[in-house]
Parts: C-alpha cells; structure tokens; sequence
C-alpha cells in the first residue's frame, strides 16, 4: 500500500496546490493531512476550502485548534520575546480572518486517525498521541519515548509539527515526521511531503516540491504579518 502524508501548510496555498498537483500524479491509494492547515501565512481561508474539497482525511493540528475554537492562542513553544509578539499578531489576524464556516471545518478535524494496511497498525497524530502540540524532534533521546510509545497500539506512527521531516525505530516502532507542505525548518524552503510503502518492508521517502516561494512571501509582507515569516520561508527556516 502507498501512502501520501502531509502537513502543516500554515495558510500557503501555492505550496499546497502544488503538493496536491505532484501528489495527484502518482499512484497512491490513500492521502491524509496531520493538521495546521493556517497560521503564519497569508491565504488560510483559500487553503481550508482547498482542503474541504478535497475530501482528504485531516488531523487537527494545535494551530486548527486554536482559531477553530477562537482560542487566542496556538499552543506553539516561543522561545523569544520577538517570536511570542510575532506568534500572537498571526493567532490574531488568522482568527479575525476565518470564515464562520471554515471555522467549523477546523473543529470538525479528527483527534487522530488510525488504520491497518498490509498488517500494519498505523497511527497518524499532529504532534504526539499525548499532546496536539508536543514536539517530537529527531533527537529526542529514546528514554523519553518509551513511555508513550508503550501508551499506543501502533507499529508505524506519523506526526507532523516540527516542520522538520524524518524516520527513526524506537522500541520497533516506526516514526515518521512527514516535514512541512508551507513552512519548512530544515533548511530546504522547497515544500515536503512524505511517500510511504506500507509492504514486506516500510520504505519512506520524503519528496520536496518546488513553487513559487517569493510571491508567498510577498503577500506575507503585504497582509501585513511580520517579516521574520517571509524571511523564515525563504531561507527554509534557517
């Protein structure tokens, strides 16, 4: 079985029609979203429409959450006086943005999804099965992890939130972080997606897309956001 994973768009559109163009020509016989569908950039209500259309299962990621539920703010882990200001001018003006109704849509999101293909017990989550926004980074060390991989009843677990796309084994169990469609952190601006091969053997394959990220930028500049989003989208986060 072949399966399409994606997430955290944060309200980029060119990103996201682009992940859906290049996902649309191959053969995979599912596709699911993990969530963050708004946040930072500057077109969230075309992205919820996007997604609505679509009829892809999605995850409700903690930036869903908190402007589905008009929560004034996201859950996210500022480190800085500067990020935290700038983290709340985007909660504000994405809520002032959305739509009633695609706030509806954004509540209706699911807690999580979890399947069986080709014998495998598949969780997908946004941040972990604990917590929407828990962070589970690549090195994070293994001790940390085996409390809540001991909680789940999965042999492969998908989650996204960190922006930053990998694949390690913990205690045989197989986490992926499919990366992120609209705001990348790994130092590749280019718009990420996760292929996986659920078979004899799981094989991932995380695919980088290419759009046109200057104008993304420019409209983030334009709607008035901060500038540390456009120039975090440019340079991939780094």
């Amino acid at each position: 079985m072949r399966i399409a994973i994606f997430s955290d768009i944060h309200a980029n559109i060119l990103a996201l029609n682009r992940v859906l163009e290049e996902i649309g020509k191959d053969s995979f016989d599912a596709v699911y979203c993990l969530g963050d569908l708004v946040g930072y950039g500057p077109r969230p209500n075309e992205v919820i429409e996007t997604m609505r259309a679509s009829g892809i299962q999605t995850v409700m990621g903690n930036y869903d959450d908190g402007v589905g539920h008009e929560r004034g703010g996201c859950g996210c882990a500022y480190v800085t006086d500067e990020e935290k200001k700038n983290g709340q001018k985007s909660i504000e003006w994405t809520t002032e943005q959305v739509t009633p109704e695609n706030k509806e849509y954004l509540r209706s999101l699911h807690e999580r999804i979890e399947f069986t293909a080709e014998g495998y017990r598949v969780l997908l989550v946004h941040g972990s099965p604990r917590r929407i926004n828990e962070y589970l980074y690549m090195d994070r060390p293994e001790k940390s992890l085996h409390r809540m991989l001991e909680s789940i009843d999965a042999d492969v677990m998908v989650c996204g939130h960190t922006h930053n796309p990998y694949h390690r084994i913990v205690k045989d169990i197989q986490i992926i972080n499919d990366g992120s469609v609209g705001k990348p952190k790994d130092g590749d601006p280019r718009a990420c997606y996760a292929a996986i091969e659920l078979g004899e053997t799981i094989n991932v394959e995380f695919r980088r897309v290419e759009y046109p990220i200057e104008v993304v930028a420019g409209e983030i500049r334009e709607a008035g956001l901060p500038s540390a989003f456009a120039d975090a989208l440019l340079t991939g986060g780094k």
